[in-house]
This record gives structure tokens, C-alpha cells and sequence, in this order.
């Protein structure tokens, strides 16, 4: 009798949590393609498609919908489907805030922690893939390598807590770059700008890194804003 309860429970257990590791996969695809920008906004969507596009049932794509509309993302409206949201130039403004308050301050403690080689070889390789990315005139790749620094900055900061902050708006900074790429200027002046406070940190002047930083994420901000509010997808 004890064995065929333990057996049966053995069967019922996977099948409890089966439900939720699909909607927590669904959650992180949908939310990545946003991010992405391989559904841009203004995409519009049935459940039903994008359950196709998942090759999933539709249960666990509506909770990750849930979730996704909870976080700003996307609206979900009954019999009408799912629209994408655009992010506003005031959202950005705010977003772009709290991304300068963080990573100024990481730049700080990474200037007084970590200026051996070792430590900031994370950085410099990114500011190298930028360099040699504009040299190419690959956008794409700059932007990528410009994530990398970014992250790079949080991730070497040496605050858990910080880190934790920053990184969870990268992923909005970075949907907002993907869209506004090709309509931006070519971007040396801000590629010389990641150099110049590497240099700083290298340097271990923590003051003088924070400057240029903090300058850097003003200047980045209020041509995001810029860019948004001239964008054609503002209100959905």
C-alpha cells in the first residue's frame, strides 16, 4: 500500500509543476522577442498565433500574457487579442533616470575597487567591439558591444543590490536602442565617451569617471526622449 502511494505521488508531482515551467518559458520568450524587438509595438497578435509561434498550448501563453501586461508590456483584450505597447518619451525619462543614478555610482566603485587589468577586461573588450564595430560601420554590432559595457559596469560593480536594479532596466534601455537605432546619429561622439571614462576608472579617478559618466547618460537620455517622441508608434 505504502508503495503504490509513493508511486502515484512520483506521477502527480511532475504533473503539478509542468503548467508552471511552461508559462515561466513562455513568460521569458515572449518577453525577450519584446525586448528584442522582433515583436515590435504596435504588433498585434491572437492568443492563438502566438501560441503557434511558441508551439504551445494556449493555457500557459495567456498566463505569461498575464504577467507580460502586468509589467507594462503588452494589453490583452478579451476576443481582440494582444497589442505590444510602445514605450513613451516619458517612460524613458524616468527609466533613463534611474539607469544614470545606478551606473553613475557603479562607475564610482568600480574606479575605487577594481583598476587592475584583470578586473576590467570586460570593459575594455567592449569599448575595443565598439571601436572596431563603428570602424565597420556595423550598427548592430556597436549596439550589441554597447550592452556589453553597460552591463559590464553593473555586473563588476561589486554591489549585489545595485547590479540587481540596473540590470533589470537594461532590458528596457536596450528594446528602446533596437528601435531607435537607424534613426539615431552615428554614434562616435558616445563611443568616445565609454573610452574616456574607462580611461578614468583605469586611472582610479573614481571622481573624474562619475563626470563623464553621468555627462554620457544625460546626453543618451535626452536623445532617447528625443527619438521617441518623434516616433510614429507613441499611443496605442
Amino acid at each position: 500500500m505504502t508503495s503504490t502511494k509513493a508511486v502515484s505521488g512520483i506521477h502527480k508531482h511532475p504533473a503539478r509543476k509542468r503548467p508552471q515551467r511552461l508559462s515561466e518559458r513562455a513568460y521569458q520568450r515572449l518577453r525577450q522577442q519584446i525586448f528584442d524587438n522582433e515583436l515590435p509595438p504596435g504588433y498585434r497578435a491572437l492568443e492563438e498565433e502566438l501560441a503557434r509561434r511558441l508551439r504551445m498550448s494556449r493555457t500557459p501563453v495567456h498566463e505569461a500574457l498575464i504577467r507580460l501586461a502586468n509589467e507594462g508590456l503588452v494589453r490583452v483584450e478579451p476576443r481582440r487579442g494582444v497589442t505590444v505597447l510602445a514605450v513613451s518619451a516619458e517612460d524613458m525619462r524616468e527609466i533613463y533616470e534611474v539607469v544614470t543614478a545606478v551606473e553613475t555610482a557603479a562607475v564610482e566603485l568600480i574606479a575605487e575597487r577594481s583598476t587592475d587589468a584583470a578586473a576590467l577586461g570586460p570593459l575594455e573588450r567592449a569599448v575595443s567591439a565598439m571601436e572596431r564595430a563603428l570602424s565597420e560601420d556595423d550598427l548592430t554590432g556597436w549596439a550589441r558591444a554597447d550592452e556589453a559595457f553597460h552591463r559590464a559596469l553593473l555586473e563588476s560593480c561589486g554591489n549585489r543590490r545595485l547590479a540587481e536594479i540596473g540590470l533589470r532596466l537594461r532590458d528596457q534601455v536596450r528594446r528602446v536602442r533596437n528601435i531607435t537605432l537607424a534613426a539615431r546619429p552615428r554614434p562616435d561622439a558616445s563611443t568616445a565617451a565609454h573610452r574616456a571614462t574607462l580611461e578614468a576608472i583605469r586611472a582610479g579617478d573614481a571622481s573624474r569617471a562619475r563626470e563623464l559618466h553621468h555627462a554620457q547618460r544625460v546626453r543618451g537620455s535626452r536623445l532617447m526622449t528625443e527619438l521617441l517622441a518623434r516616433s510614429p508608434v507613441r499611443e496605442l
